[in-house]
């Protein structure tokens, strides 16, 4: 994967996503948020998630699609069980993945953080590809982004307590923290 350049990740899928907005005026983003997504749940490949953030996902193709096809949702990447990358939103814009959440007492994430999916569900266990990329891809955020830092690195459960579980207990803290340090 190559660096960031004009906010968009070189050698990345780029599959624009209509869900995002601009940051409040001044804001840099400060926080990288860990999720995880699969669709159908538990199920991995395929072009549903592209098609969930780029609002075209067909209710009728599986019974879970009729529950989330109406949700206007984006992430500013994705990173694939096989470790490719797809760029939604670029990183100077909000994308709408933290929903209601809080980070330190300061409400709206979406206006501050960086969105993150990995492939994958709260069950099983990240490939190495995985978190061979999200070192890479994280270390490249902090490159680019002198406001982000490795102490405001979080998940969405610890955002959304009580709402969302990802990006779950199979995705291990320890052995990614290590990576970017």
């Amino acid at each position: 994967m190559g660096p960031i350049h004009n906010h968009w990740l070189q050698d990345a899928q780029r599959c624009e996503s209509p869900n995002h907005s601009e940051r409040p005026e001044g804001v840099q983003p400060w926080l990288l948020v860990i999720h995880n997504i699969s669709l159908p749940p538990g199920e991995y490949g395929g072009r549903w998630i592209e098609d969930l953030f780029s609002n075209c996902l067909d209710p009728k193709a599986h019974p879970y699609f009729a529950e989330i096809a109406d949700l206007r949702v984006s992430a500013h990447a994705l990173v694939r069980r096989d470790g490719g990358v797809v760029q939604f939103v670029p990183f100077d814009k909000k994308a709408w993945h933290a929903g209601r959440s809080s980070y330190e007492g300061v409400s709206d994430c979406n206006d501050f953080s960086i969105g993150i999916e990995l492939e994958g569900c709260d069950t099983e266990m990240f490939t190495d590809d995985q978190y061979e990329t999200l070192s890479l891809l994280t270390r490249n955020l902090l490159l680019a982004y002198p406001s982000l830092t490795t102490q405001h690195i979080t998940g969405h459960s610890d955002i959304a307590p009580g709402r969302k579980t990802d990006p779950g207990p199979c995705f291990d803290w320890n052995r990614y923290r290590a990576a970017i340090t």
